[in-house]
């Protein structure tokens, strides 16, 4: 009799020790670690529908603007050259390759906006069923992406926070000592401004006739 009252009086221990570390947060951590992992798949996925548009959205421009070379070619290289960086777990915590990462995504916003800005120049193309199409899917996933960025912001900043505040900071310096911060996303200067396209038909001195005048500058994400 005596031994089941004591292995009842473990047992009541062991349950009533795990229900006081779970009110004291021990289990925020991993979770909101969860969470923020979670939101960051969806700033891929989006990323990822934006890329799948633009193969489509560049030979429907060439297809009305193949003087615009230029641009089309810039899109292209910012598409490869975004598709090349590599995203994984360790990624997040590692605030020089998530720079990289959301530096090269960046790039691509930028020389997307010109492309799309090239409509403005070809009526035929600003009038075309496909291209209008495209345009229409492309703003939606850009909103995503602006969602989905902010979302995952929020999440790391809850648990961020959750690996520096009292209590939790305890478990965090004990049971999850290699749980490190995660980086997030910040605005870009560019972004800080509204884009100026310049739709100037004027040749530069020694242009070729039929090449594309510069863009004065670039849309930022």
């Amino acid at each position: 009799m005596a031994t089941k009252v004591r292995r009842f009086a473990q047992l009541a221990l062991i349950a009533l020790s795990a229900v006081t570390l779970a009110g004291c947060g021990v289990n925020d951590i991993p979770r909101k670690q969860v969470a923020a992992q979670t939101a960051w798949a969806d700033v891929q996925n989006d990323y990822q529908r934006r890329s799948d548009l633009i193969p489509n959205l560049v030979a429907t421009v060439k297809g009305y603007a193949a003087q615009e070379q230029r641009v089309l070619v810039e899109v292209t290289q910012a598409r490869a050259s975004a598709t090349q960086v590599k995203v994984d777990a360790s990624t997040l915590t590692d605030q020089a390759s998530f720079d990289r990462y959301a530096q090269a995504q960046n790039q691509l916003s930028g020389v997307l906006g010109r492309l799309m800005m090239i409509q403005e120049k070809y009526p035929d193309l600003k009038s075309n069923q496909n291209f209008l199409a495209l345009q229409d899917q492309l703003e939606g996933t850009e909103n995503r992406i602006a969602v989905a960025r902010r979302d995952y912001n929020a999440a790391v900043q809850d648990y961020n926070t959750t690996l520096q505040v009292l209590p939790t900071s305890i478990w965090a310096a004990t049971f999850y000592h290699n749980h490190k911060p995660m980086a997030l996303f910040t605005a870009t200067a560019a972004a800080q401004s509204a884009p100026t396209v310049s739709f100037d038909n004027s040749l530069p001195q020694g242009a070729a006739p039929g090449s594309a005048p510069p863009a004065t500058n670039s849309a930022a994400q």
